[in-house]
């Protein structure tokens, strides 16, 4: 029995070594596979880096129509500080008229740019001059192009990387005196460490410290998810002692700088300094001052909880936690800690970056047609787009400001307005402004590109157009804006009626145009047949063939804002069709230009008719539906355009151009509910509240050879001496028109210079 109990016994502990030594190789194995993990993937370590999107340059020049407070204005929209010396690049000086800027390094499309000194004098409109560093006059110096936002992963991860170079030196310092003390000197975990935390926070009733060590934040950031549990913390304990053994102390704070989760923007997962530090305050890492470095040391503690838009006097008292910590250590003197503390936070407003989500949503889509995702998401792409920051803020305040207004008059209380607002530049094609909501921080539904919309009146131009192309129609030509009735295939009849209800008789093709005349309009559009309107619309950009009924004519045609920027950029460019664009360039990690988006012309209508027709869209807004712009509108601006009011008021429009941009708005409800509004009282206060703010030139187009000026009658079309008649109009028609003239107003004057001008033309030919 004794003997069966000790054998019984010996093979309990053989059983029991055995375990113990399988469990003991279990343990070695998974270690050494950790080891293997964490030694693999951070040797190796690319990180996923989100295509970064830039804005077009603002070019200054001798002349340019710019104030001193609006070039301090663009100065700090990029985060410049003004300052009383020049200290470093991202700072202005004012002394008077002068401006002195201590640019950044920049890289562009085309180049890169090294830290300079700028020196301008400013008049009280304009640039006078633009002098550099040696004194010599500069013919045009670039601002850097805004960071507008990322293209980062579906996870969310969006990070900028950051060189050691790149870091301040006291971002180190404040972490290593505020989150590991250690760091230069445990291996990967500080047991010390973990029971000084416990009893300060103790002691303290709250947070202020953590146990874990740098490398294994790193390590939870990069490695593991957030779960709470002792297995987890295992692993991390593990792992960071993996990684302390086989990595340098400075990659490993290089690493923490750049992986470390700091914010929440959206969807997108704000990691690294180097983002963090565009996201709070607009600039980059190297520019931080102390307080700043303080502030987002702060906020590695718990960016939700340590918020500083959410929570300003929460982190601020962190903050100078943190400051006073580093001046306990001897990291800055206590005096300057003092100083900071007094800062006020300084973050901006809004995340930088994150101002025009409708803008990157196109750019993304452009991009989409010849990269893949991966490339867009983790390759370190540099996008370089035509988006001009200063018409973005004139398109968001416009909508902003004319939809609250708009509001007020309408008798849906629980219904709130929508619109989109989509800004060119008709000869280049490039798109420099989008807002697709009211709402123009939020990445949601983007209707300037996706909301398809019956165009209304905004077809009228195009039917005037292809009549003006037969050869049969001119500006001055009669026509009749009489009742109309069509029947229809089904066998039913079609009676439109004019806005008024109110037929006007006989009257010339620009007022029909000018005053948007439906039953004019039809009789020009049956007449010149369905199929032709049709191939003009597709010719100059509509995306999809249009039904071919006659109800066409009066804008039953859906399309996108973008759609009907497309259809009006190649009226305000002289009869070219060119695709807008957003993007301009793209440009690798290393600097290496990998596409190019060159300027694509396709010429779409006779520049001679494109012209007789913007003359007469003029008129729009002189005596027709724009005229309302007036009010607002500079005097002496020269514009052309059309407004759109779809069935039962529930489309507003107006797209119109001066001689540098063309905009198109859109105002309605996204249910479809009747607006109330026309285009001229919805869209248009939008988009001439809009163009009043951006600085335009006139439209003056420079008239063709095969045509010539001449006075007429508003209403009647008759030919007119200036003078003669209140409601002369100068009009555009081909050289050798014959027009009707009114008794007692066809001076002989006006005779011989129409005969001069038939012999010239009949000569040329």
């Amino acid at each position: 029995m004794g003997r069966y109990a000790a054998h019984s016994r010996k093979h309990i502990w053989r059983t029991l070594l055995s375990i113990v030594g399988a469990a003991a190789l279990l343990c070695s194995a998974y270690i050494l596979y950790l080891d293997w993990l964490v030694t693999h993937q951070f040797e190796g370590r690319r990180w996923t880096l989100p295509a970064q999107v830039y804005a077009a340059p603002l070019e200054l020049y001798a002349g340019l129509q710019l104030s001193p407070l609006e070039l301090e204005h663009e100065l700090q929209r990029l985060q410049y500080r003004r300052v009383d010396r020049l200290e470093r690049p991202g700072t202005y000086r004012l002394q008077g008229s002068r401006i002195d800027v201590a640019l950044r390094p920049a890289r562009f499309a085309d180049e890169a740019r090294p830290a300079a000194i700028l020196t301008l004098v400013s008049g009280a409109n304009a640039i006078e001059s633009l002098r550099g560093s040696d004194g010599g006059e500069l013919p045009i110096v670039r601002l850097e192009p805004l960071l507008i936002g990322s293209i980062f992963p579906i996870h969310g991860e969006d990070r900028i990387v950051v060189t050691p170079q790149e870091v301040p030196p006291l971002l180190p310092q404040a972490l290593k005196a505020v989150e590991d003390r250690k760091f230069d000197t445990h291996h990967g975990v500080d047991p010390t460490a973990i029971a000084r935390a416990l009893w300060v926070n103790v002691r303290a009733g709250q947070i202020e410290q953590g146990g874990s060590t740098l490398t294994q934040q790193l390590v939870r950031s990069y490695f593991l998810d957030p779960r709470q549990t002792l297995w987890r913390k295992l692993r991390e304990a593990i792992m960071a002692i993996a990684l302390d053994a086989h990595f340098t102390k400075a990659d490993l704070m290089n690493a923490y700088i750049n992986e470390i989760f700091l914010g929440q923007d959206g969807d997108r997962a704000i990691h690294g300094f180097g983002l963090a530090s565009q996201f709070y305050f607009g600039k980059p890492l190297s520019e931080l001052d102390l307080a700043e470095v303080a502030l987002l040391v702060a906020v590695v503690r718990g960016p939700s909880y340590y918020d500083p838009r959410r929570h300003p006097e929460r982190v601020r008292q962190r903050r100078d936690l943190v400051l006073k910590l580093m001046a306990d250590r001897g990291i800055v003197k206590q005096e300057d800690a003092r100083a900071a503390a007094r800062r006020p936070l300084g973050v901006a407003s809004r995340p930088s970056g994150a101002y025009f989500p409708a803008y990157l949503d196109f750019v993304r889509r452009t991009l989409r047609r010849d990269y893949r995702d991966q490339d867009l998401t983790e390759a370190g792409l540099r996008i370089y787009t035509s988006l001009d920051p200063r018409a973005q803020d004139q398109a968001e305040r416009a909508l902003e400001r004319e939809l609250a207004r708009l509001d007020r008059l309408r008798k849906y209380p629980e219904s709130k307005l929508e619109g989109a607002v989509i800004v060119t530049s008709p000869q280049s094609g490039d798109v420099i402004a989008i807002v697709g909501s009211r709402n123009v921080g939020y990445d949601g539904f983007n209707r300037a590109l996706d909301a398809r919309r019956s165009m209304g009146s905004l077809i009228k131009p195009f039917i005037y157009l292809t009549a003006l192309e037969t050869g049969r129609y001119n500006a001055a030509t009669v026509v009749q804006d009489a009742a109309v009735d069509i029947k229809l295939a089904n066998g039913k009849e079609w009676r439109p009626e004019n806005f008024t209800k109110q037929t006007y008789g006989p009257v010339p093709l620009v007022r029909a145009l000018a005053e948007s005349l439906n039953l004019a309009t039809v009789g020009v559009g049956m007449d010149v047949g369905l199929p032709k309107v049709a191939q003009t619309l597709q010719r100059f950009g509509l995306e999809h063939p249009p039904a071919q009924v006659p109800a066409m004519l009066l804008g039953a045609v859906d399309a996108t804002p973008l759609e009907v920027a497309q259809l009006y950029n190649g009226l305000a460019n002289g009869g070219f069709h060119t695709p807008l664009r957003a993007v301009r360039a793209v440009i690798s990690e290393a600097g290496n230009p990998l596409k190019a988006f060159p300027l694509e012309v396709t010429p779409v209508a006779a520049p001679e008719v494109v012209y007789e027709l913007d003359r007469m869209l003029q008129q729009v807004m002189i005596r027709g539906t724009g005229r309302a712009a007036r009010a607002v509108l500079p005097a002496d601006l020269v514009v052309a355009g059309k407004s759109g009011t779809s069935s039962e008021f529930r489309d507003s429009w107006f797209a119109g151009f001066s001689g540098s941009h063309l905009a198109v708005v859109w105002v309605g409800y996204d249910d479809n509910l009747p607006t109330g509004f026309t285009g001229s009282s919805g869209a248009l206060p939008v988009w001439a509240r809009l163009v009043a703010g951006l600085g335009t030139i006139s439209w003056n187009a420079p008239m063709p050879e095969s045509l010539a000026d001449t006075w007429i009658e508003y209403p009647t079309g008759l030919r007119v001496e200036p003078g003669c008649s209140e409601d002369a109009v100068q009009i555009a028609v081909p050289v050798g028109t014959q027009l009707p003239v009114k008794s007692g107003c066809g001076g002989a004057l006006d005779t011989l210079v129409e005969r001069a001008g038939r012999w010239l033309h009949d000569l040329v030919r």
